[in-house]
């Protein structure tokens, strides 16, 4: 959505290059996108930040659930308004294509993981993470835990590491919740990979991770105490 048809031209030329994109309308006003949003036809949005009447901040911030977000604009001072609003990326223009690209995988990853019921056929037991410019399929079960880096999350597998672009309770709200729990503000577990439990502890693979207080009593119970043969 932009009110410069340059640059919606340029747009629709990249989303005509990338797979995974379908465009569905270009739009030159926030006005004119209402009714493509309201009827819940896109995933997403490339939305420009100084259009006419409506600017692209207020257009955002009227939707009651917005669709994930990448801002286009030529001016940086918006970029600390853009992550208040958790939008997926921001593009500065000119946009070159590797750019464009980087964000739209980003957005891709992003909406995988919080529709994990669209992408699935079955019981889906894996998703794609974003490296670079390319995807990687992972396993939820080869998981040992998952460490927050404030906007972004460490994957701890046996004999890897990644990180990824994403928050820990975004991802706790996609992983499977009988097979993740959340010990910790800063880590969260595949209770398969637990060794032991002692005191405020949790042991993974000879990883030591803190068990917060309050989350003690709930382990226990939901996993522990469920499957203990002796008492």
């Amino acid at each position: 959505m932009d009110d410069e048809p340059v640059a919606r031209e340029g747009l629709s030329d990249f989303v005509g290059k990338v797979d995974f994109l379908e465009l569905v309308g270009t739009c030159a006003s926030a006005l004119e996108a209402t009714e493509f949003v309201n009827k819940g036809m896109v995933d997403l949005i490339f939305l420009d930040i100084n259009m006419p009447y409506l600017s692209g901040m207020d257009f955002l911030e009227s939707l009651e659930n917005p669709p994930l977000t990448i801002f286009t604009t030529a001016y940086p001072e918006y970029a600390l308004d853009g992550y208040r609003l958790q939008v997926v990326n921001y593009l500065m223009k000119p946009i070159p294509f590797k750019r464009f690209f980087q964000a739209a995988t980003n957005a891709l990853q992003t909406f995988i993981l919080r529709n994990p019921a669209e992408n699935s056929s079955g019981q889906q037991d894996y998703m794609y993470i974003r490296q670079g410019d390319s995807f990687k399929k992972i396993h939820w079960q080869d998981i040992l835990y998952i460490e927050s880096m404030q906007n972004y999350a460490k994957l701890h597998f046996k004999d890897d590491k990644k990180v990824i672009h994403q928050t820990l309770s975004s991802l706790e709200e996609s992983l499977p919740p009988d097979q993740f729990f959340r010990i910790h503000k800063s880590f969260l577990i595949n209770i398969s990979r637990i060794d032991s439990i002692m005191g405020g502890r949790v042991f993974i693979e000879g990883n030591e991770l803190p068990l917060s207080r309050h989350r003690k009593d709930e382990l226990l119970n939901q996993v522990v105490y469920k499957n203990l043969i002796s008492k």
